[in-house]
């Protein structure tokens, strides 16, 4: 079956029907499902939930009890017209409710921004990395891996048309999904801004030629480092944002490198440029 991109953008292991009615979700470790357990989820660890998927052709108060309790926590909502997870014979019973969960508490993205803040008042050289609809769960944890690796203790990413902070994601981390604070984001580029009047200079990875190469760049900054879709890359009004953009200079005849990748090269560069010298 293809992927049905209108009922689930980015939602890995989401597939449809070819009438797309059908929301198939392949059963993993961060899924809850039914009206009781979602609804206990959104009021006891909001922050835990990442998105709810809603049948739409479920009504009465338990219902619109939950919808309420997803939009009170700022909980992404999408509704399909029908649900099914395969892979688990118990989530036949789903109610029409089912809700993406992250295996550790999501950090506030104020918050966030206050500590980085403070950390520039401070003269010192915060960092924050920044995924833009990474969509492949094994990419996802490969950059929290480096990202808490070369000592960045923040990570960003989109909300919509991004990979699930799930099991897979979480494994593909080693454990460090569990060690570095990460925000959900609904509007990147106007995040970016924010970050910028925090006291950041926002660094966007490209493969551009007319980019400047990492090994020319001064990391010793407040930094927030942009990395983009396996395919396309930083989105333009994403781009808009950044100070500078920076390549990765490389002598072989393929000219790019995988997101996690990229990321994992200048995240080191970016930690080298910080050791004193030996």
């Amino acid at each position: 079956m293809k992927r049905d991109r209108k009922n689930g953008p980015g939602q890995k292991g989401a597939e449809a029907s070819s009438g797309g009615r059908e929301h198939r979700i392949r059963y993993s470790d961060d899924l809850v499902w039914g009206i009781h357990p979602v609804t206990e989820l959104l009021q006891s660890q909001p922050e835990r939930v990442t998105e709810i998927l809603l049948q739409k052709d479920r009504h009465g108060r338990a219902w619109q009890d939950s919808i309420e309790s997803a939009r009170q926590a700022g909980v992404k909502c999408s509704f399909v017209d029908r649900i099914k997870i395969t892979g688990n014979s118990e989530a036949i019973h789903h109610q029409g409710i089912v809700a993406r969960c992250a295996p550790v508490a999501l950090d506030d993205f104020y918050a966030m921004l206050g500590r980085f803040w403070l950390a520039c008042e401070r003269r010192e050289t915060p960092r924050i990395m920044v995924c833009d609809t990474i969509q492949d769960p094994h990419n996802l944890g490969a950059i929290i891996r480096s990202a808490h690796a070369a000592g960045v203790s923040d990570l960003v990413m989109t909300r919509d048309r991004s990979a699930p902070l799930g099991g897979t994601a979480a494994k593909a981390s080693a454990g460090a999904i569990t060690k570095i604070r990460i925000a959900q984001v609904t509007n990147l580029s106007d995040s970016l801004a924010k970050i910028k009047e925090a006291g950041a200079w926002v660094f966007g990875a490209v493969k551009d030629e007319g980019a400047q190469s990492i090994y020319d760049t001064d990391f010793n900054v407040p930094t927030c480092l942009v990395v983009g879709n396996e395919g396309k890359g930083i989105r333009p009004l994403v781009q808009k944002q950044c100070d500078i953009l920076v390549s990765i200079p490389m002598a072989g005849e393929i000219d790019s490198l995988n997101s996690s990748v990229a990321a994992a090269v200048i995240l080191f560069e970016m930690l080298r440029q910080s050791l004193p010298p030996r």
